[in-house]
Order: C-alpha cells, then structure tokens, then sequence
C-alpha cells in the first residue's frame, strides 16, 4: 500500500481549520435547507465543504475531490486516486448540538483507503493516519498516541451501532454473535473512530451510506489493525458510480 508522509501535517491542518470554522456556526441560528435525499444542510456545511475543497486543490491540483456538498465529480473507475470528503458527517447532531458530528477527510489511493483525519470539534479530538500502519488520536491539549484495534475480551464483544439507523438485520447480527457483553450508540463516523481505538470490537452497518461517510474512517481503521467488509466478507469498493455502499461491518483484530 502507497502512504504519502508529506500530506499527514496538512490534511491534519486541514481538518482542524475546517471544524474551527463549523463551531463558529454552532451557537448561532442556522439556516437549514432539506436536500432531495431529505437530509440537511446548513451553511456551516457549505461553508466548511468550500473551504476543505480550496484547500485540497491547492495541495493536490490534479487529484478528484469528491465532496458530499459538491459530488459531481465522477470517478472514472474503481482503481481510482481522489479525495473523499464530507464537511459534516452528522449534520442532524450538529443541528440538535449534541456534539456527536466529524468532519471526514479521506484520500482513496488505487481504490484503498489510504490516508484519513477525522476531527469531532465539539469535543476537541482528532483521529488520523500517521504511517501506513499507524493510526494516530489526540485529545485536547494532550499529545498524539498511536492506536490499535484490540482482541476480543474473554467477556465478550462490545458492539457499537447507530443511535439513528438501527435496523432488524442489525439486532439479527448482534442476536448471532458469539457473546456480546455490552452495546454502544455512538454518531456519524465516531463509531469507526471507536473500533479502531481499541474501545469497541465491531460496527455493524445494515442500511445505506455514501463512501465520504467512512473513507476516512476505514482508513484510521485499517491502520490500526482493524478491517471493513461488506456483509459477504468482501473488501468494499471506492469510485462506485453512485457514490453509495451497500451493507458493512467493521471488526477490531476479531
């Protein structure tokens, strides 16, 4: 797998800039406009999603950014190199400010997930890519630490899920792991941020999602051990015409 040292300190700024510039709308009145998807938008979204695309074509000139405010763009195939990027992953948290929203920034390199940051403002935390295999979180006004996925504890699985997006085939799978001592809600792309920290075990996704939600999610994950596949066991793919995936879970090293 190719890593690119020389964006880590970027992106990382990038990332930061970005969630600075979405608190300064938090305790404002928003403007909300309900996309076609029936989602929402606020202009903290848009304007954290220009700002991250500025940034990213000044960094990169000639690589795709593919931007949930701004998807466009259309990748050509799946073996493809282009940014993966959604300003608010959580926008309905953001909205009710809960705290529980990220800003994601992925890049997909030959179609693997290859470098991520993911930055919760409210709370002050970062998780990023560091190194091929190494996965970084730095809390506020505390240093980087490297993080890994763990093994499943002898008491059982910890299972984090969607507080928003539970299904029946999600309580299906729960209902059919082997031992399962605790269960987690957690939003947006925090849950993946937690199984690559070793604080949770698995993630399972059953229901929709765009590849900018979890591209730089599962990249923190894969450098930290863990894996992401599709309800088949197999690698999901990046570049998809629509953007959308399918049904994942995501494991620690189980």
């Amino acid at each position: 797998m190719t890593f690119f040292p020389e964006f880590v300190k970027p992106l990382n700024e990038i990332t930061l800039k970005a969630g600075e510039i979405i608190m300064g709308f938090y305790k404002k009145d928003l403007d909300i406009t309900i996309k076609d998807d029936k989602s929402p938008v606020t202009q903290a979204d848009i304007a954290a999603n220009n700002f991250i695309v500025e940034e990213l074509r000044k960094l990169t000139p000639n690589l795709p950014i593919v931007a949930e405010e701004s998807k466009n763009i259309k990748i050509s195939n799946n073996k493809a190199n282009f940014w993966l990027v959604d300003p608010i992953d959580g926008t309905k948290s953001f909205i009710k400010r809960t705290g529980e929203f990220t800003v994601n920034i992925g890049l997909i390199y030959n179609g693997v997930p290859t470098m991520g940051a993911i930055f919760i403002p409210a709370k002050d935390v970062l998780y990023y890519t560091s190194g091929m295999e190494i996965a970084e979180k730095r809390s506020a006004n505390e240093k980087s630490k490297k993080i890994v996925v763990r093994k499943k504890p002898a008491a059982g699985y910890t299972v984090v899920a969607s507080e928003s997006h539970r299904t029946k085939e999600t309580d299906d799978f729960i209902s059919g792991l082997d031992k399962v001592e605790k269960l987690v809600s957690a939003s947006s792309s925090i849950k993946l941020c937690l199984v690559a920290e070793g604080s949770a075990d698995v993630y399972p996704r059953f229901g929709p999602t765009c590849e900018w939600d979890i591209g730089a999610g599962h990249a923190i994950l894969r450098a930290a051990g863990g894996r992401l596949v599709t309800d088949n066991g197999e690698n999901l793919k990046y570049g998809k015409p629509d953007y959308l995936n399918g049904n994942f879970i995501a494991w620690g090293n189980c």
